[in-house]
């Protein structure tokens, strides 16, 4: 294990570089911040580069390190001053990784015989794609589509507010032409969330292959989506409120396929 003690060094430098998305695409590189979430990376297959450890603050959390079956010339132990630095969290557990970058592609993917699909249209805050991908996690859903390409998947706040679960969940980027004839092709129905929309969401079947579309607060769904949906479904609401966060109405409608199907 190799030993760094000084904020100027040129590794700690790049480490700290790779906080902002455009150095990562550079680097081609994530980072991940946290025992739980390196574990979940780790489990699922994804290549290490380098692991950072504070054993100072393991000390105060009375932990051992954990190596994660990393090799030895990947491990890098820094003081409590650099890991602060290079830590995204307020409390953080004395844990950061980097990993090379890697995108799921739609033909190496398996649907199950009944899929649920969830499609997020330019969200782009990182608390709200994290939330989502819990969502996912929580109704077995099949897949995650995103349709933007300037959303950064693998956020280090995306990854700390699913709390790793973005990298067990199938995510992926497309258009959204293209992910209205891969729907198609799948033979599965989509419904597009709107505050116009002309059933209630607990009022449509949810029973078979489905696929929920969702849009940012501030702008919803796109004319494109608006003409390209089977069904234009609403979540009803009382008083002056005619919207809810994308995570909280992502999770609302995708409980009620996950009721409808048990």
């Amino acid at each position: 294990m190799h030993n760094i003690t000084s904020t100027a060094n040129s590794l700690i430098k790049e480490l700290v570089a790779l906080k902002k998305t455009a150095k990562r695409k550079k680097k081609d590189l994530i980072i991940v911040d946290g025992e739980r979430e390196i574990g979940a990376a780790i489990e699922t297959g994804w290549q290490i580069e380098g692991l950072f450890i504070c054993e100072k603050i393991l000390e105060k959390r009375g932990q051992n390190p954990r190596l994660f079956g990393v090799s030895e010339n990947k491990m890098i132990s820094v003081t409590e001053d650099i890991f602060l630095k290079i830590s995204f969290k307020e409390k953080p557990d004395g844990f950061v990784a980097t990993f090379k970058s890697k995108e799921l592609v739609l033909t190496d993917l398996k649907l199950s015989k009944n899929p649920l699909i969830i499609i997020l249209e330019s969200v782009e805050k990182p608390g709200n794609i994290g939330a989502v991908v819990r969502t996912a996690a929580a109704t077995g859903a099949d897949l995650i589509i995103i349709n933007s390409s300037q959303t950064d998947i693998y956020n280090p706040n995306v990854i700390r507010a699913s709390e790793g679960e973005v990298f067990m969940q199938k995510i992926v980027k497309m258009s959204v032409e293209e992910t209205v004839s891969w729907l198609k092709a799948n033979k599965i129905k989509s419904f597009g969330a709107f505050t116009d929309g002309s059933k209630n969401y607990s009022q449509v079947d949810f029973s078979g292959p489905v696929a929920i579309i969702l849009g940012s607060e501030a702008n919803g769904l796109s004319v494109n989506w608006r003409r390209a949906v089977d069904e234009r479904i609403k979540i009803p609401m009382v008083g002056k409120i005619d919207s809810l966060n994308v995570s909280v109405a992502t999770a609302v409608i995708a409980f009620e396929v996950l009721r409808q199907r048990e």
